[in-house]
C-alpha cells in the first residue's frame, strides 16, 4: 500500500449525520455480486431459462438485432436434454412472452406451442446442442455489425479490452452455402465453433454459445460491439491490436460466464420492470 493510502486509512474518520445514519460500522470491501442460488427443481430451471430467454428477445429487439424473419436464440431443456426451446416463426422479438416460446425435440417436431419453428434455428442450433453438451444457450441473428464484420472472412482483433473476451475464444465459418435449412450444414458451423464461446459466420453474422441463456445472451451483445468496434478502427487508420500475453490474460479477466450472466442480470432487471408481460 502507497504511504498516502497509508495515512489516509490511518486518520480517523468523521463522517457527516447524513452519511453517519446510514454508513457501515466498519468499511467493507465487496468487488463482486452475491451468488445467485442455483435452482431447486428441474421444473424451477426451466421457468428461470424460460424467463431469460424471452427476456433475451425483448433485449435483442432493443439493440437492433430483429432484421426480417432471421434470428433465433435457443436453450437447452434442464430435463429432456435433447430438447430445447426457441422462438417461434414470425413474432416479432419485442413481442415474445414466455408462453410463446416453442419446446422443440431432436427431430424438428414441436412438442410446446402452436406457431410454426424456423427451420433454420433447428438446422444450427439442434446440430449444436447435440456437439457441445456443456452449452445451454446459442444465439444467432443478421445483426449489422457482426454481418458486415463476416463478409471479411476474419477472425477479431484483440483491440480493446472488451474484445479481449474473445480472444483465442471464437473461431470462423467460411463455408456458406445459403440458407441452413439441413443438420449436417449445422454440425460443420459446430465443428467450426469447437470448444470456444462464439463464431463467425462468413457472410452470415455472428453466433455465441455458452453454459447459461445469460452468458450466451451477452457475449452475442458483446461480439457485436467488438466487430463495430473493429470496423470502426480499420475505418479509421491502421489498429494496434494488444500484444499476446496481455490479450490472453484479459481474456481470463473478462471473458469468463460469471461476468456475463450478472452484466445480462442487470439488463435482465431494467425490462422486466418496463416491460412485465414479457413474463406472462
Amino acid at each position: 500500500m502507497s504511504a498516502l493510502l497509508e495515512s489516509r486509512t490511518a486518520a480517523p474518520v468523521v463522517y457527516p449525520p447524513s452519511i453517519e445514519r446510514v454508513r457501515h460500522a466498519q468499511p467493507v470491501r465487496r468487488d463482486w455480486f452475491d451468488e445467485i442460488p442455483p435452482r431447486a427443481t428441474p421444473e424451477a430451471e426451466r421457468v428461470y431459462r424460460k424467463q431469460r430467454l424471452a427476456v433475451a428477445f425483448r433485449l435483442f429487439a432493443r439493440y437492433g438485432f430483429d432484421l426480417g424473419l432471421a434470428g433465433h436464440i435457443t436453450a437447452r431443456d434442464p430435463e429432456l436434454h435433447d430438447h430445447f426451446w426457441v422462438n417461434p416463426f414470425g413474432l416479432h422479438f419485442s413481442r415474445i412472452r414466455v408462453s410463446d416460446l416453442l419446446l422443440v425435440n431432436s427431430h424438428g417436431e414441436i412438442v410446446v406451442g402452436n406457431r410454426p419453428l424456423n427451420r433454420a434455428a433447428f438446422a444450427i442450433h439442434a446440430a449444436l446442442h447435440e456437439a457441445r453438451p456443456d452449452v445451454v444457450a446459442a444465439a444467432h441473428t443478421h445483426s449489422t455489425y457482426g454481418k458486415a464484420w463476416s463478409a471479411l472472412g476474419r477472425t477479431l482483433d484483440p483491440l480493446s479490452q472488451d474484445s479481449c473476451a474473445f480472444y483465442e475464444d471464437h473461431a470462423l465459418f467460411d463455408d456458406f452455402r445459403g440458407v441452413v435449412l439441413e443438420t449436417d450444414e449445422g454440425f460443420r458451423i459446430a465443428q467450426a465453433l469447437g470448444d470456444k464461446k462464439a463464431v463467425i459466420l462468413k457472410n452470415h453474422g455472428i453466433l455465441t454459445a455458452g453454459p447459461s441463456i445469460e452468458a450466451a445472451a451477452w457475449w452475442y451483445i458483446a461480439l457485436e460491439n467488438a466487430c463495430h468496434t473493429q470496423l470502426l478502427a480499420e475505418a479509421a487508420g491502421t489498429p494496434v491490436p494488444i500484444d499476446a500475453e496481455t490479450a490472453r490474460f484479459t481474456h481470463g479477466q473478462v471473458g469468463r460466464p460469471g461476468g456475463a450472466l450478472f452484466a445480462f442480470q442487470a439488463l435482465y432487471d431494467g425490462l422486466v420492470q418496463a416491460e412485465p408481460d414479457v413474463l406472462s
